[in-house]
């Protein structure tokens, strides 16, 4: 939060700053325009077209700092719609675009879906990179859920953290298939460091625009 209020606070500064500058400087030259009216010289009068060429530089200067503002009003407001938006995700089980889930109690959860029927073989990975578990299945064309039990190849049973999935898929012509993965998880937080708010699941920083569906707990 503090990041997005010290953003604001120094639009504000940069732009009351931008409105003194341009108020001195257009008091500054109607006070000209006025001292040199009065001290023409009548047989050579001063040419009114200059001046009012001023005047329409001046006023669309001003009209590009009122611009310049509304539109940073309404970067604010969306900033700020986002962060509400994010906030009502704390608690809540999304499911969202990506290949990496959270092991926690012994399951991690992700959806594959294959464009046609294929054999897999599938790899979860920790966080380091190393495969840790292997699978051969069978993908039906759709979705499909995958739940991991933490099992890992040696028998023994991961530690709960972040784990990637990797699918080598084929079809029944030994073609290559593409398979997309999504993954599902709790939102423990909200990341305001950057320039948008991303959800947290786990160590998992994801942008809102990935979440496909939110599945909210039960009230007792």
């Amino acid at each position: 939060m503090a990041v997005t209020s010290v953003t604001q606070t120094q639009a504000q500064t940069a732009a009351q700053t931008s409105r003194a500058s341009i108020a001195n400087n257009f008091d500054t030259f109607l006070l000209l325009l006025t001292t040199q009216l009065k001290n023409q010289n009548p047989l050579d009068p001063l040419d009114t077209n200059q001046f009012t060429q001023q005047l329409v530089q001046f006023a669309g200067v001003e009209q590009q700092i009122r611009t310049n503002e509304s539109l940073e009003a309404l970067v604010n407001l969306n900033k700020s719609s986002q962060l509400s938006t994010a906030m009502n995700y704390v608690g809540a089980t999304i499911t969202a675009d990506g290949a990496t889930s959270a092991l926690k109690d012994n399951v991690a959860t992700w959806y594959v879906t294959a464009p046609r029927n294929a054999s897999a073989t599938i790899n979860i990975a920790d966080a380091t990179g190393n495969v840790i578990f292997t699978t051969e299945t069978t993908l039906e064309a759709g979705t499909s859920g995958f739940t991991w039990d933490g099992k890992m190849s040696n028998g023994q049973t991961a530690p709960a953290g972040q784990y990637t999935i990797k699918i080598n898929a084929k079809d029944a012509s030994g073609q290559g298939v593409t398979v997309s993965t999504q993954f599902s998880g709790v939102v423990d937080a909200v990341d305001l460091s950057g320039s948008e708010p991303l959800l947290m699941v786990g160590t998992a920083l994801i942008k809102l625009d990935k979440v496909k569906a939110v599945q909210r707990p039960q009230s007792n």
